[in-house]
């Protein structure tokens, strides 16, 4: 029976419009609108939930001078964060956390303005199939998701979800946050930090695995309702998605987004580990995807749905910068001075290239024009060659001076005309705590001979570096050569031979375990490396610097290169 059919709904109905016409700031009258609101709930819950909104917005601004109507604010909050209502599940999530520990209040009005929220609220409510979200580090996309996230394993437990990104060190820090949002492990009489355990009160955590990192709740399944992995990892007869797949940051950083060979393999990830996971959704929805990511180029997983996808009514692409570009102000100032301001994005654009600081700040896509060094030109290696000994050891040193610039040592084992990037230091903290890190490169690596620009602070290092490594007895001999070239042009004119005779390791990746992290030294450096262009402003030099340091010491006719350039120039 529909509900205009039943007469006791329509009589709750009467019922409730009288009471819509009497004073709503009495506490009385709201408590009786509240009953009503529970009456109809099993043949209207839409119109039960409009209800309690009403009540909870009332209740909110009569709390102000009487306190007295606190409890049924929470009552109408609560109700509405078991029945699928976002902003207030949210705010009762966080109902017993300290003041200053809350994540939603601060930066719920910016959220609210900026329409996350909403978008969210249409994935749940079945409008929209597929949502992708992408905002500056740190505005707090990845911990609003995982709040999100926690309420949809809640609403539904019997689904099955997926949860993915680019390592599995994100995996198991986003397993480990749903785990104690849930309350997993509270011991008897622990207060629990989140109200998530009085919101679903009825839902059993029914098994957990770290190994494995998946939580299942209410009835046994063999695909859990939440299953973290890390994309490339095995998904085959484990993982399966008819709720919800939540992808983020599948893109591991800059030198990955800058190599289209790397970017298409993704989308074949993407497609054939994740994608295929997905079941035929329940109870006639279908399965739903949130991406959030950094834009990092037109081609990573967000780009190309955005292609696919960009005109479908149910996929919705959202992307804001740190700067609104219409009032010049910040797109991220949240309340309680937990925000950014312009200043502070100001500062931040100072210290980054233009190619990172677009992709992060601005969600603006990298161009690969004028890039020196694309990823995919490069020249790779994952071992020494085998039975073979090294002509020569060879380290480059860029020291570090004032300001920003870093302190780059390369290592070259020398194998005839090429040249293999064995280890780096590459780091911007105080010059005087550099030099012990710098003579124990050099002492590990057994190098031979170690050249160091000799600008101002070059002087002091290499005499600090010579005198470490001798009272160790090491062999490695420091000289120190002064350059006059432009650096820009020099880096230019001997990126050809960079390309030509060097190799660089292999990034980690499923089938390279041994490769370098992104995060590491050696991956930062690959970053500055490969993300150097000959038309943007580049804020660090020092890694295209120290390889050009090599090919100018190797023969490749620089300095003569550059003095003809200079001498046609003027």
């Amino acid at each position: 029976m529909s509900p205009e059919g039943n007469n006791n709904y329509k009589r709750n109905i009467e019922l409730i419009k009288k009471l819509h016409k009497l004073d709503l700031s009495k506490l009385h009258n709201l408590q009786m609108l509240y009953d009503m609101a529970i009456a109809i709930q099993d043949d209207d819950i839409e119109r039960a939930k409009h209800e309690m909104r009403v009540i909870k917005n009332r209740c909110s601004l009569m709390v102000r001078t009487d306190p007295s109507f606190q409890e049924l604010y929470w009552q109408a909050m609560l109700f509405l964060a078991q029945n699928r209502d976002l902003d207030s599940y949210l705010i009762y999530l966080e109902r017993y956390r300290l003041p200053e520990d809350r994540f939603y209040l601060p930066r719920r009005k910016r959220f609210m303005q900026l329409g996350v929220i909403d978008a969210l609220q249409r994935l749940i409510d079945d409008e929209i199939d597929i949502l992708t979200l992408s905002f500056p580090p740190g505005t707090g996309k990845t911990t609003l998701a995982e709040m999100f996230l926690s309420g949809w394993i809640g609403w539904d437990p019997d689904a099955c979800n997926l949860f993915s990104s680019h390592s599995g060190h994100v995996t198991r820090m986003v397993y480990d946050v749903l785990c104690n949002i849930i309350g997993v492990d509270l011991k008897k009489g622990q207060v629990p930090e989140y109200a998530w355990r009085e919101i679903f009160p009825d839902v059993e955590i029914q098994d957990v695995n770290a190994k494995e990192e998946t939580i299942n709740l209410g009835k046994f399944k063999p695909f859990k309702s939440i299953t973290f992995r890390a994309i490339g990892a095995s998904q085959t007869g484990v993982t399966r998605a008819d709720g919800l797949l939540y992808c983020d940051d599948l893109c591991s950083g800059i030198e990955e987004a800058l190599s289209k060979i790397r970017l298409d393999k993704l989308w074949q990830k993407y497609n054939t580990d994740l994608k295929t996971r997905k079941k035929g959704g329940r109870h006639g929805r279908r399965v739903k995807e949130l991406h959030i990511a950094t834009r990092w180029s037109v081609w990573d997983v967000i780009g190309r749905l955005q292609k696919q996808y960009g005109n479908d009514s149910r996929c919705e692409f959202i992307a804001y910068p740190d700067i609104d570009p219409e009032t010049g102000q910040s797109n991220w100032n949240y309340d309680y001075g937990v925000g950014f301001d312009e200043a502070y994005f100001e500062d931040i654009q100072n210290s980054l290239d233009d190619v990172t600081y677009k992709c992060l700040y601005k969600n603006e896509p990298i161009e690969r024009e004028g890039l020196l060094f694309e990823p995919d030109m490069l020249r790779r290696f994952k071992k020494l060659p085998p039975d073979k000994n090294p002509d020569a050891i060879w380290a480059f040193l860029d020291p570090k001076g004032t300001g920003t610039d870093f302190n780059t040592l390369g290592v070259f084992v020398q194998y005839g005309a090429d040249y293999y990037l064995t280890d780096v230091v590459y780091r911007n903290i105080d010059p005087y705590l550099l030099d012990d890190l710098n003579a124990e490169c050099l002492l590990r690596n057994n190098v031979q001979i170690c050249q160091i620009e000799s600008n101002k602070e070059g002087v002091r290092t290499g005499d600090e570096i010579q005198k470490i490594i001798d009272k160790r007895g090491g062999r490695c001999v420091i000289e120190k050569k002064y350059s006059t070239a432009n650096k820009e042009t020099r880096i230019i004119v001997n990126s050809k031979w960079v390309l030509q005779h060097v190799l660089f390791l292999e990034p980690r990746s499923v089938d390279n375990p041994d490769g370098y992290l992104a995060n590491s030294e050696y991956g930062q450096f690959m970053a500055a490396l490969t993300s150097y262009s000959q038309l943007a402003k580049n804020i660090h030099d020092d890694a295209p610097d120290m390889v050009t340091m090599l090919a100018i010491h190797e023969g490749a006719d620089g300095e003569s290169q550059i003095a003809s350039i200079m001498n046609i120039a003027m």
